[in-house]
This record gives structure tokens, sequence and C-alpha cells, in this order.
């Protein structure tokens, strides 16, 4: 396992089943996060993508996205020196520039400050959408005055051209779609789904995830 894709679904359903503001599951949500983060670490893997909030996540209501961009800044600056720590480089995919200054000072400072560590790439998707990340990587590529267009030249105008295409997404909450994430990236990615909401996903479901991950016979559409 190279790389490990998260779709983080369901935490404002985990709170309303509980009669609860869906603010309250984002704020569980970021727990697991920290926990399924470190296991990660633990288990040595190179890199981690989380889908943590997606273009389309702007038309939510105004104090659940305030509320998600403090959640996002107050973690940063909490888990700064976890990272720090644990050898975690820091890594953003998506339209940084979108974010609130506050939170984009945050994110901007956490990728300086880890930028020379040599363990886990953790990588949030913020503000991302695949379809835009392609959009934006062909006009990268008209601006370049590419002659010739082929993968290997599109790829080099991605968002983080230098992250490998992953090679496990999970999705949380029994949710079966990709939901506009890593497109491109996820062309013969195996795709892994748990009726768990995210709050209630934990250290045990990743090891059932993974474990199902290696009993998969990937052939990239060769023979064997």
């Amino acid at each position: 396992m190279n790389h490990l894709a998260i779709i983080m679904d369901g935490n404002g359903r985990w709170a309303i089943n509980r009669k609860k503001p869906r603010v309250f599951g984002h704020k569980e949500g970021a727990q697991v996060a920290k926990k399924i983060i470190n296991d990660c670490v633990n288990r040595k893997i190179p890199y981690l993508t989380l889908y943590t909030f997606s273009k389309e996540n702007w038309s939510r209501p105004p104090k659940e996205v305030d509320t998600l961009m403090n959640l996002l800044s107050t973690m940063l600056e909490s888990e700064l020196d976890n990272m720090l720590r644990n050898n975690i480089r820091f890594n953003v995919v998506g339209k940084i520039e979108d974010l609130p200054r506050k939170t984009r000072e945050f994110t901007l400072n956490s990728i300086e400050m880890t930028k020379n560590n040599t363990g886990l790439v953790l990588t949030l998707a913020l503000s991302y959408g695949g379809r835009q990340e392609i959009i934006d990587a062909i006009n990268s590529m008209i601006n370049s005055r590419e002659k010739i267009i082929n993968e290997e030249i599109l790829k080099n105008h991605l968002y983080c051209p230098e992250l490998p295409d992953p090679d496990l997404i999970i999705r949380t909450a029994g949710e079966y779609r990709l939901s506009n994430f890593l497109l491109w990236q996820s062309a013969y990615a195996e795709i892994y789904t748990s009726s768990k909401n995210w709050p209630e996903f934990g250290e045990k479901d990743l090891e059932k995830a993974l474990n199902e991950y290696e009993r998969r016979n990937r052939t990239f559409g060769k023979v064997q």
C-alpha cells in the first residue's frame, strides 16, 4: 500500500441520528481523522489523502461552512507539533486561494513548517473538485503551449503531480460514488465502502479495508 485516499462521509448524518447539530458530527469526525492519521503513520503508509472539503461544499449553509473552516484552522494549529514529532509532511490539493484568510494562513504555515519532513505525506483535499482540476490542467497546458498532449504531460499539470495515484479509496456512510474526488488519479484505484458513518470509523475498520485490499487482484487491464 503506497497511497490511501479516504472520502470521509456521514458526519452530518451521524450527528442528526443522535439529535445533535451537524457541526457536532464534523467535530467528532475531526477526532477520528486524527486517529486514522496516526494509525497510517504506525503502519508506515507513505501517502494519505483525505477528502476534507469539496468545491461543492461551499454551497452548504454559511454557518456550517464557517464552523468547518474554523475547525480546520484549530486542528492545523493544534496538530502542528504532532506532525513535526511524527515526521509528517503536510500537503493540500485544491484551491487554497478560496479559503478564508485565517484558514489559508494556517494551511500555508503547516505546509512550510513540515516541508522537510520525510514520513507520511498527509494531503487534505480542500476546496477541491476533480473536474475543475482537469480543466485547470488543460488551461495550464494551453498557456504553456504544449504541442502534443499525453498522459504524462497532463499529469504534470495537475495540482500535485508529485502525488502517486491512490491504490485504495475508502468511502464511508455506505455511499458508492467518487463525488468528484481524484477523477484522473483514481482510474485504477480499488474502491472500498463502509456502511459506517465517518465518526464511527475506527482503526479496526481501517484494518478490515486494508486486508480486503490485499486480497484483491490488480491486473490494470492486463491478463495475469
